[in-house]
């Protein structure tokens, strides 16, 4: 097999509109079923090593409009859905808690009952990232209100040790309920399928940057190892400006 075999076959692959993506799942396959063929002796395959993986164009994130993002973080939204009451409470605290601090769902339904502090009682959480990694965000105190009233109203006991949020059975809350509850919200708020848990960190990041946030600070709340993956949030910014330009320019 020679290089020239792969590139032949990634052009061809290429051909058939397969995107970046795709073609870079296919490429890391074939090589880790050549290290196999190496492994046992089959013959040596370092062509697929030597051609490079193709380049992957990065999506924007799609964040939520303002108003948006803040109905989903409103109780009352959900006053139809034939759920609990405290089940309406604790998803539209937890959408709260991800749109306010601009949280992972992860880190959200993480969080033991001793790190949320009462409100009036603190305004940070120490939050748990990706690589085991700690670091302190704000937390505003009407996201606070929000989860003491789910507090108040689950029907089930919330040890200090044990998961702030919790499920219907007492367990802790699963990321899939919240992305259900996002998914029945959206058609009634005429989101797009993109309006998802995750949108809502996406929608933090945008609206404080829009906002005049620094960049720095902007990647330490949200807990990036590299600045250039916070940078990506300038490109949304960007693009809003240039349509407000295009739209209010008298010669557009």
């Amino acid at each position: 097999l020679e290089a020239t075999d792969v590139r032949a076959f990634m052009a061809a692959r290429r051909a058939d509109e397969i995107a970046g993506r795709s073609l870079m799942r296919a490429l890391a396959g074939l090589r880790s079923f050549g290290r196999f063929l190496e492994r046992e002796g089959k013959g040596r395959v370092g062509a697929l090593a030597a051609v490079r993986a193709p380049k992957i164009r990065k999506s924007l994130p799609k964040p939520l409009p303002i108003a948006a993002a803040k109905r989903l973080a409103d109780a009352d939204e959900r006053a139809g859905e034939d759920r609990e009451t405290w089940v309406l409470i604790r998803d539209a605290a937890v959408m709260a808690l991800l749109y306010g601090s601009g949280l992972r769902i992860s880190e959200a339904l993480g969080l033991k009952r001793r790190d949320v502090p009462a409100p009036g009682k603190g305004d940070t959480l120490i939050v748990l990232g990706k690589g085991n990694k700690t670091r302190m965000v704000p937390v505003l105190q009407n996201v606070l209100e929000q989860i003491a009233e789910y507090a108040a109203a689950c029907p089930y006991n919330l040890p200090p040790d044990g998961p702030m949020f919790v499920g219907a059975r007492g367990g802790p809350l699963s990321p899939r309920i919240i992305q259900l509850a996002m998914e029945r919200l959206r058609g009634g708020l005429g989101l797009p399928d993109s309006a998802t848990p995750h949108a809502l960190r996406h929608s933090f990041a945008t609206h404080l940057l829009s906002r005049g946030g620094d960049l720095r600070a902007i990647q330490e709340l949200l807990g990036h190892a590299s600045l250039s993956t916070t940078q990506v949030y300038t490109g949304i910014d960007t693009e809003r400006l240039l349509e407000v330009y295009n739209s209010a320019h008298p010669r557009a």
